[in-house]
């Protein structure tokens, strides 16, 4: 609750300190001697030129006549540190209150604000690999944050089916494969077809050329291309959907690039009537020498559309149809400049909205250290690892508890599940390598370590049987430091949300998970439940179930979901 703490002391230091700057500088001690909640001043001392401690010494001795209103127990200040300490009790009571309310008595922050997000998007032909995973990984956690904070997502895959590696793609099925190759082999015939190729241009470059002319086809609506096109689509979509439905993933809007390709003559009538197209070498661009970029390419020489124009023509639909806030595009790092070339492109055309379309980038993926690369054929696809995943948690769960009921569907929960909060513990610019002993282990900032706290949390609650209210409580039996310091980390699930969609980061939300869980087993080992006398049961009890309640909340914003027993 730090943001309401902010909220309350800004008002009442008044002119001294704006609720930003106290957001800014606020810190919640991991040691409990300085305080709940401690207010540096030092970053205001050197914008004020005055001493830090006279300003630590001013904000005490406001505050301290104003302890009611901040529920507060004492106010300290420690050279230019002024240090706010609760009232544990009605702190606890109010945590409590705002978890029982509806969506965990969060502030609508979204207030219905629409955010089109842009993410997974793999390309039509190539088999769903362990790359695509992080686009949809992350792109799926975002769109759960930014809903339980109030906004209105509109979900979009926008397939990668357009463009030359078609005409690559139709130029080695029709020299080295048959229809009936195709559907026996399905997605692995196309992409070594794909693979070949590209090998066998190295030798013929004349391969390339025939590879354009048959992309040319396509954008000419030649009705054999768009057949080999269409029925090479509804392969890569059967492919695709098995996937998602692993994850638990839909979209809203499956329209690819190809959806835009009769859009470009439009945007090229529009650019050349605002006088940013220019030639070169026979193509068409926009020239951003005075922004220190590239120029921008609209068309290829021979006429064809690229990525650059059909992304600006899908931002303008997008606009048109959704009317979005901010359009997030949930892409590898290495496609920046891509991107600032698009958004500076629509803002030359003078859309005011330009700054709503949002890069949301992220790192590499590897395996044991190899990138991974579909062009050279070293590829892992997602299926197999998703696969892997579940078959391991199942050994694990026949070695470790071989009576568990339903094993197969905790299987699935612990396995899948793993994969995904391995990928949104790390901060997302970072490159990630995978590693099975990292994935599943049971001890350490992992999936199944949350899962396994959740699952503890919910034995408890079964052997109780106790139904315990937020009235019923004494809420002095929760005032320990093993119970307080959890107490402390639940009111804290509102900010990690809210700071996760402000730095577009789910892993705000994976590191939450596993702070609350570590502070969740030393509860348990420290403070026994069932075994307690009345009052300190009862407490323990509703504090257990507020805890299991978030785990699987937050869990579900990630992505994952939490078995009962494991």
């Amino acid at each position: 609750m730090k943001n309401e703490f902010c909220d309350k002391a800004a008002k009442l230091l008044e002119e001294r300190v704006t609720r930003e700057q106290l957001l800014a500088i606020t810190e919640v001690p991991a040691d409990e001697k300085m305080g709940d909640y401690a207010i540096p001043c030092f970053a205001l001392a050197k914008e004020q030129r005055r001493n830090p401690a006279v300003i630590a010494a001013e904000f005490k001795e406001i505050l301290s006549g104003k302890k009611e209103e901040l529920a507060a127990d004492r106010i300290e200040n420690v050279g230019g540190y002024c240090n706010v300490f609760v009232d544990r009790e009605k702190f606890t009571k109010k945590c409590f209150a705002k978890m029982f309310q509806e969506n965990h008595g969060f502030r609508d922050w979204g207030a219905g604000g629409v955010i089109c997000m842009d993410y997974s998007s793999p390309n039509i032909a190539k088999n769903f690999h362990a790359g695509h995973l992080r686009t949809t990984i992350i792109g799926n956690s975002l769109y759960k944050i930014f809903t339980k904070l109030g906004h209105s997502v509109v979900r979009i895959n926008y397939l990668g089916d357009w463009g030359t590696q078609f005409g690559k793609l139709i130029t080695a099925y029709k020299k080295w494969s048959s229809p009936q190759a195709v559907e026996e082999r399905g997605i692995d015939e196309l992409l070594d077809l794909y693979v070949k190729l590209n090998a066998e241009a190295e030798k013929s470059p004349e391969l390339i050329e025939e590879a354009r002319a048959w992309f040319v086809r396509m954008e000419n609506n030649d009705p054999e291309a768009l057949a080999v096109w269409n029925w090479f689509r509804e392969i890569s979509m059967q492919e695709f959907e098995r996937v998602y439905k692993m994850l638990d993933i839909s979209f809203d809007s499956c329209t690819g690039e190809s959806f835009y390709r009769d859009k470009v003559p439009g945007l090229i009538e529009e650019l050349r009537r605002k006088n940013l197209l220019e030639e070169s070498q026979g193509a068409l661009v926009i020239d951003l020498g005075a922004y220190h970029m590239p120029p921008c390419l609209i068309t290829k020489s021979d006429g064809g559309s690229i990525y650059h124009s059909r992304d600006i023509a899908a931002a303008i639909d997008r606009k048109k149809k959704y009317g979005f806030e901010k359009c997030l595009y949930i892409t590898g790092a290495e496609q920046s400049l891509h991107f600032k070339q698009v958004f500076k492109a629509v803002e030359l055309m003078g859309y005011s909205w330009a700054d709503e379309l949002v890069h949301v980038p992220f790192g590499l993926v590897s395996l044991d250290g190899a990138k991974l690369s579909s062009r050279k054929g070293n590829m892992v696809y997602a299926e197999d690892i998703l696969k892997e995943a579940v078959e391991r948690a199942m050994e694990q769960i026949r070695e470790k508890n071989p009576s568990l009921a339903d094993k197969e569907d905790t299987a699935e929960k612990v396995g899948v599940g793993a994969v995904i909060f391995h990928d949104l513990y790390h901060q997302r610019i970072k490159n990630v390598d995978f590693a099975w002993e990292d994935v599943l282990n049971l001890e350490g900032a992992t999936g199944p370590y949350v899962q396994y706290a959740y699952a503890r949390a919910k034995s408890i609650l079964r052997k109780s049987g106790d139904i315990v209210k937020a009235d019923d409580i004494n809420y002095h039996k929760l005032a320990d430091d093993a119970a307080f310091s959890l107490v402390k980390i639940l009111s804290g699930y509102e900010d990690a949300v809210v700071n996760a969609a402000r730095g577009y980061e789910p892993s705000v939300i994976a590191r939450y998970l596993i702070t609350l869980t570590s502070a969740f087993n030393h509860f348990y080992q420290k403070c026994p439940i069932l075994q307690a006398v009345e009052e300190e049961r009862y407490a323990r009890i509703l504090l257990v179930t507020i805890v299991q309640d978030v785990i699987a909340d937050a869990c579900g914003l990630l992505g994952t979901k939490c078995p009962e027993e494991m």
